[in-house]
């Protein structure tokens, strides 16, 4: 079974920039949908940016224009670009791949944003 790994994240001042990157232990980034997902403490899990098959890209309103997300051609990583973040970016981050028969989550990983 596939296993993921987000790593990358951190402590950063507002307006920094951080970037997350997400392992497989399968290039199953390499055709499949993939997304990063987010909560806040007290918050549910939200959609934060998505990647389909044929390459297109979803962003929330919050990020969007601020976020963006990538995989590499081996298709066992994917990426999180996060610019001019705010404190209200602050979450643990989680790495998804879709596949036909299971959603596979990865661990998460801390973004703090101090204001």
């Amino acid at each position: 079974q596939t296993q993921l790994v987000e790593s990358g994240g951190g402590l950063v001042q507002a307006g920094g920039s951080l970037r997350l990157s997400c392992t497989a232990s399968t290039n199953i980034f390499g055709g499949g949908t993939m997304a990063w997902y987010r909560q806040a403490p007290g918050n549910q899990r939200e959609f934060a940016a998505g990647m389909y098959p044929n390459g297109l890209t979803k962003y929330s309103d919050s990020v969007k224009g601020r976020f963006s997300i990538s995989r590499n051609r081996a298709g066992n990583m994917m990426f999180l670009e996060m610019n001019s973040l705010k404190a209200e970016d602050t979450a643990v981050y989680y790495c998804k791949a879709v596949t036909p028969w299971e959603d596979i989550w990865g661990q998460g990983t801390q973004v703090t944003v101090s204001s």
